[in-house]
């Protein structure tokens, strides 16, 4: 088949800045000489200007490149930066800010009993399929092949590392909850054959849809709500306190996959991409079938059984997941019905001067 011309990746060593205090920390990142002492000033700075936390340019970038510190997931990050209190102490700022936020807006369902069997039927009812219009529907029916690539650049910001945010929770777990998360990450990075981990199928997908499979090459590209959606799951996994909602997030994402991702390896066939393209989509509705069971009951369920102090976040980590990724969806969908891209316009004004 013909593909349309890609768009063009930004591979510079890291993301441009979007303001004020991500200026500032990617200054810190390229200077190891450099105290982050004054980070925390900026980050309270940055916060005070910020309405929206969520959707807040500045904030999200910079918290992503603060995570980034402990994943080691952008190219030249200096190692012995991961533990600067300074830069630590502006991520606690900006990740309570975030989190504050999202115990506000994030709809928490009422408790059930601490059993696995209460607590797996209360998430696989908050997470049945819904009618109506959605982002999984128009990607099957309707997207244009410009449309799917973009798709593919908002999903690149998590899938290049799928399953690395919900393993810092493997350390944190005992028991019950531990064995089923191991089950899940054990097929999420390939069941012992690196060939088959998600990530490295996605990143055939992107090649074979004609973009760029670097990690980061996109982040440019991508709204402060897409970098919302991965900085949640990484302010869950790295702190032991939210061990919970990180549970719960994993609950959420595996009980929420097997039918999207049949839409959208429908959605790439329908354009006429291959195998090569849709083998990650193929793989996730079959692969997380079998995982909504072990998430929902062996996971979640377990864990609130087991320590039923973590119970409410559980059901907050799950509900975040429905409602941040719902908000990123939206973003998208959004702009596609309305005849314009869902990626920044910054980035296109770019790319438009350097052609």
């Amino acid at each position: 088949m013909t593909l349309h011309a890609p768009a063009e990746p930004h591979t510079s060593a890291r993301p441009a800045a979007r303001g004020p205090l991500s200026r500032e920390i990617l200054e810190l990142l390229a200077d190891d000489a450099t105290s982050g002492a004054g980070a925390p000033e900026a980050a309270a700075a940055a916060l005070a200007l910020a309405d929206d936390v969520v959707r807040d340019d500045d904030v999200q970038l910079s918290l992503f490149l603060l995570s980034s510190l402990h994943y080691g997931s952008l190219p030249d990050l200096p190692v012995a930066r991961e533990w600067d209190l300074g830069l630590l102490a502006a991520r606690r700022l900006l990740e309570d800010a975030f989190e504050a936020q999202l115990r506000r807006e994030v709809p928490v369902p009422a408790q059930p009993e601490p059993t696995v069997d209460a607590v797996a039927r209360l998430l696989f009812s908050l997470t049945a399929p819904t009618p109506g219009p959605s982002l999984a529907r128009y990607v099957a029916k309707t997207a244009s092949v410009a449309q799917l690539q973009e798709f593919l650049m908002h999903r690149s910001i998590y899938t290049l590392r799928e399953a690395d945010p919900h393993s810092w929770a493997v350390p944190r777990l005992t028991g019950r909850a531990k064995a089923a998360m191991m089950e899940i990450q054990f097929d999420e990075y390939g069941s012992g054959d690196p060939d088959r981990a998600h990530a490295g199928i996605f990143a055939a997908t992107m090649r074979g849809a004609g973009l760029d499979d670097t990690y980061g090459a996109y982040v440019d590209a991508v709204p402060a709500v897409t970098l919302a959606s991965l900085n949640m799951m990484s302010m869950f996994g790295l702190n032991r306190r939210l061990r919970g909602a990180i549970v719960g997030h994993l609950a959420a994402f595996e009980m929420t996959s097997s039918i999207p991702n049949k839409h959208y390896g429908d959605g790439f066939r329908r354009a006429g991409f291959g195998e090569d393209v849709t083998a990650y989509f193929d793989e996730h509705v079959e692969a997380d079938a079998v995982h909504e069971q072990i998430a929902g009951r062996d996971l979640a369920g377990a864990l609130a059984e087991d320590e039923p102090d973590l119970l409410p976040d559980i059901l907050f980590g799950a509900a975040a997941c429905l409602t941040v990724d719902g908000w990123a969806g939206d973003h998208i969908l959004h702009a596609w019905q309305q005849g314009r891209s869902a990626l920044r316009e910054e980035w296109h004004e770019r790319r438009t001067a350097t052609d």
